[in-house]
């Protein structure tokens, strides 16, 4: 099941960017969060945050490696039991307290971390559904394959919806789209979707761009969202200037670690967390984000590259499906923070604080390097 020989076949580039990102996470969480412990001693740099966010990379530098290893095919066994303890967790945030007055987490004792269940739910997903229209191969483009994988996805998806977590259950849609495309399902039926979806993208830029007033577009979502979900497709929150003025504040080279004045003074709410990327902009300027995306396309590159060298159907799925978590968690946060999308609470992978995002990322990247490894003994 584990085969450790197998690592030296693995993509060292990708490797090497993320532990870049992860350098960078430590970087960015220690300026954001440094104040707030200065008066404890030691606690210069090493604050709880970033302590806590070590703990975090330690157990996912060990999950990749141990993910790495093992035969990803041997996952067509676990999709089933995986999806339905999924949905057992899914259902069990409704049975325990309200954390900042939403049922996202567990808080589990010798856990360093708080666990969000719907974290793991986008990947638990991309491995049933790959299993599944593998499973549905021979009938991979009639209409009862689809309504049957689209019921699959819609349970998970409308129980993450309900905690509620918006951004989290939006960014399943384009994933199992990618996944739908590369498994074969019927041609008019991806092209219907990705109107709709093209649509709602369209309608949504229309708005933070301010061709459609947001005043005229609020009474036509209102019998859709709710108050606070009508709120953040306002391009003028708080939230949303806050963080453009923190990513143009730092200009071309930033005002350097730890000088920022914005995020300094903590007028960028969540900038260790959602906001990260304005709060490194302020710091370490145009220059710095620029990096920071080039790392993120060579990641999202490396990905992809897996899913175009491997031949055996499951397995292409199951990259493919990643490789878009991967792309979509970058291309939405980066959205939200530059005024293009609604600010939903998607963080910046492998460098946001928060330990059930970075394991669950760190987990996919080493399926894929699972799958990297084995991409030629077929």
């Amino acid at each position: 099941m584990f085969e450790f020989s197998l690592l030296k076949r693995i993509d060292f580039r990708a490797l090497g960017v993320m532990l870049t990102l992860m350098l960078i996470s430590i970087v960015v969480i220690s300026s954001t969060t440094s104040d707030y412990y200065l008066k404890e001693e030691g606690a210069v740099f090493f604050t709880p945050l970033v302590i806590s966010q070590i703990r975090a990379f330690t157990i996912g530098l060990l999950a990749f490696v141990l993910v790495a290893s093992f035969d990803y095919r041997k996952l067509r066994e676990w999709s089933v039991p995986l999806y339905i303890l999924m949905l057992v967790l899914l259902v069990g945030l409704f049975f325990v307290p309200a954390i900042h007055n939403v049922r996202r987490w567990y808080r589990l004792p010798l856990i360093p971390f708080d666990i969000q269940p719907s974290e793991y739910a986008k990947l638990i997903l991309v491995i049933l559904v790959s299993w599944f229209l593998e499973k549905s191969r021979h009938s991979i483009s009639t209409i009862r394959t689809f309504i049957l994988t689209a019921l699959l996805i819609l349970l998970p998806f409308l129980l993450i919806l309900k905690q509620p977590d918006l951004g989290t259950a939006l960014i399943l849609c384009p994933i199992m789209l990618v996944m739908f495309y590369l498994g074969g399902i019927n041609r008019h039926i991806i092209k219907g979707l990705v109107w709709l979806m093209g649509v709602a993208i369209l309608l949504l830029l229309s708005i933070f761009l301010k061709v459609i007033p947001f005043e005229k577009a609020k009474p036509v979502v209102s019998g859709i969202l709710k108050e606070y979900q009508i709120e953040r497709l306002n391009p003028d929150t708080y939230h949303q200037k806050a963080a453009q003025i923190a990513i143009g504040s730092g200009h071309l080279f930033g005002k350097g670690w730890r000088k920022s004045d914005f995020t300094g003074h903590k007028w960028l709410p969540y900038g260790y967390t959602d906001s990260v990327f304005p709060a490194f902009c302020e710091e370490f300027g145009l220059v710095g984000g620029v990096a920071i995306l080039l790392l993120y396309f060579m990641l999202i590159f490396f990905s992809f590259s897996v899913s175009l060298n491997i031949n055996e159907y499951f397995g292409r799925l199951l990259s493919g499906g990643i490789s878009t978590y991967l792309a979509m968690h970058v291309l939405v946060n980066i959205s939200m923070m530059i005024g293009l999308m609604p600010i939903t609470g998607v963080p910046l992978l492998l460098i946001s604080y928060g330990g059930s995002s970075a394991l669950v990322t760190m987990m996919a990247l080493g399926l894929l390097q699972s799958i990297y490894a084995r991409r030629y003994t077929f």
